[in-house]
This record gives structure tokens, C-alpha cells and sequence, in this order.
């Protein structure tokens, strides 16, 4: 039986993990190139009245995060992975809405991989930016 891709790994993974099941997360794209990640509009993810929680906006960068290291990975080592670092930016409110989460990888060491998020609407309003280390293996 051939090991599985990174991208299969996480394709399982995502909606297995209580934390992700809980803020609603779905996998719609697993590339190597490009993942996106989608966090439903739900009023338990709220700070006050319709605005999302900027904890929630960062669980998804950061689960985004995790997904772009991985879905490059063609036959992970082992599936112990972390992130080591991340740094986000709020642009804008979220208000009352979907929020998706676009991971790519800028640079892929032997272990650490450094990932690039953009957290947008589905109408592509930037609202959040993350830069990001994530150590797989």
C-alpha cells in the first residue's frame, strides 16, 4: 500500500481534529501550490454582536498554516508536525461572514517550512495576514 501525500494526510486529518471540527473548518482546496481552508460564519466564533473573533481568524491562519506545509509533502516522515512562529496582522473586521483561509508555502527547508496566509471573505475583502514557520517531521 503506497504512503500517503501530505495533502491526503491533512484531507483526513482536518475534519478528525475536535479543535478544527469545532470552529466548523473545511478543507476546499489541498494543492501543493495553494491550499484554502474555509471557517463558516457562526455567532459562537463572535468577540461582540456580528465582528469574528480575532482568535478565531487566528486558528484559521494558523490551521491554514498547517495544511500548506503539509500538502507539498510527498511522502510525510511521520505526521508529528508544529507551528514554530507566527506573526498576523488584523486589516479589517470580519463581519457576520465566511472566512477563508489561503496558505502557500514561501520556502520549504529540510524540516521547517515557511508559509505565507491571506484570511479573506469569499468576495476576497483581505482581512488578516500571517506570516508563519511550521516544523513537519
Amino acid at each position: 500500500m503506497p504512503t500517503p501525500t501530505g495533502a491526503q494526510v491533512m484531507a483526513q486529518f482536518i475534519p478528525q481534529s475536535p479543535f478544527v471540527a469545532k470552529l466548523g473548518i473545511v478543507a476546499e482546496v489541498l494543492d501543493a501550490d495553494e491550499v484554502r481552508l474555509r471557517m463558516p460564519w457562526d455567532t459562537t466564533n463572535v468577540t461582540l454582536g456580528d465582528m469574528v473573533h480575532g482568535g478565531a481568524i487566528a486558528a484559521l491562519a494558523d490551521v491554514t498554516v498547517m495544511a500548506a506545509a503539509w500538502a507539498g509533502v510527498e511522502e510525510p516522515p511521520s505526521l508529528r508536525g508544529v507551528t514554530t512562529s507566527m506573526a498576523m496582522q488584523f486589516l479589517a473586521p470580519a463581519r457576520a461572514t465566511d472566512l477563508i483561509g489561503v496558505g502557500r508555502v514561501l520556502r520549504r527547508g529540510r524540516t521547517l517550512v515557511n508559509c505565507d496566509v491571506d484570511v479573506v471573505t469569499p468576495d476576497g475583502e483581505l482581512i488578516a495576514k500571517a506570516i508563519a514557520t511550521y516544523k513537519v517531521g
